[in-house]
This record gives C-alpha cells, structure tokens and sequence, in this order.
C-alpha cells in the first residue's frame, strides 16, 4: 500500500524512530496511525528485551541546568560503541534525560532499584490510607497495587512519562527503547544526580565551633 508521508512524518514525530520504520508499522497497521505507533513500541520493547544483557560501557555524561541556575542534573548514559556515543541522536537523548529528570526528580533509575524497606513502607501507608477511605477488605490489596505503579511513575525514571512527548502516551523506557531498535545496541541509563540551591546541604555549624 502507499503511506501518505505526512503520516510517516507525525509517526517520526511521536516515536523518534526511523523514516523506513514509521512507512513499514504504517503498512503493517493499514495506515492507522495509532496502531502503527503501538507496532513501533511493540518492536522497541522486543528488540530491547534482546540487547538488554549486553554489556554497555560506553556512553556519555551529559548534564543540564535549569534556567536560574537553581537546579542541575549530571546523567550518565550508557551504550556499547564510541561510535554511537558520538552521535547526534544519542546525544539529544542524554541532553532530553537530563531535562526530564530536572523537571520530574526521580529517586531511581527503575523500578526494580526501589529497595525492599521503601517499598514496604510505601505499601504501609497506602494500605492505611485505603483502609482509612472506608473500602471493603476484600480490594484493599487492589487498590494498593493500583496506588504503588502511580508511586513507580512518579519516582522511577523509566517509568515516567516523556515530557517532551505531548501526547502523553511514550514513557522514558519507550523513548530509550526505540533507540536501541534504531541503533542496534543496549542503552541504558547507569545513575544520576540532581542538585538544587539549598537541598541537601548539611546543617549551619552553631557560631564559633570549629574555633
């Protein structure tokens, strides 16, 4: 069939994968743009699934500081070859990673780094808040698996929703995934620090100590 390239151009715009990938998911999915946005993230998430054992030592570490200067992100990015860290593309992501980790603050990179005691205690809270709304026993354990994936987006990076993307609809582990469907290697984010004015400093010394 023959794709209207201005569909191949919003499905570029929406998943940031290649032109010859966005004509293939359109004639895969008859034309509907959705169905082919779904294709792109199907195949993103497989070809991640391959790669995600491969050693990833490569990479760079990009920041980003807010305007203002009260804020600033350091992120290191991984992938496998110099080559690909030397790309615009890559490069882009480091820089988008950066910014959405400014603008969002996550506490880890992803959900399986929550730690057993944080998780726990999360789950105690939620199932007092549920408890104390009046529910019935029997979907209170239900209601708190529902509140513990918002707990995950709002504090698990690959969790989070792209910030860049309006349409709401790609997550960060979409966004990273379907570039390791275009570059062919495992990217992934290894840690971060994020800084802001008077965060995390500790205490005033009392007047005169250390005199």
């Amino acid at each position: 069939m023959s794709v209207d390239p201005q569909l191949v151009k919003k499905l570029r715009e929406m998943s940031g994968a290649g032109v010859m990938d966005c004509k293939k998911a359109l004639e895969e999915a008859g034309g509907d743009l959705e169905k082919a946005y779904t294709v792109l993230r199907k195949r993103g998430q497989a070809a991640a699934a391959k790669k995600a054992g491969r050693r990833a030592t490569e990479g760079l570490i990009g920041s980003y500081v807010h305007p203002g200067s009260k804020i600033a992100v350091i992120v290191e990015v991984n992938c496998e070859t110099d080559f690909v860290a030397r790309n615009e593309e890559f490069q882009q992501l480091v820089h988008d990673l950066a910014m959405q980790i400014c603008a969002t603050d996550p506490r880890f990179v992803r959900k399986e780094d929550v730690s057993p005691e944080v998780l726990e205690r999360e789950r105690e809270i939620l199932r007092e808040q549920a408890a104390a709304s009046g529910k019935p026993e029997a979907v209170l354990e239900r209601i708190v698996e529902g509140k513990l994936e918002k707990f995950y987006e709002d504090n698990c990076l690959y969790e989070q929703h792209f910030i860049k993307d309006q349409t709401g609809n790609t997550t960060v582990a979409e966004l990273i995934n379907s570039k390791i469907a275009k570059f062919g290697e495992n990217i992934t984010v290894r840690r971060f620090a994020r800084f802001k004015v008077g965060e995390g400093l500790a205490p005033a010394l009392p007047e005169g100590a250390g005199a």
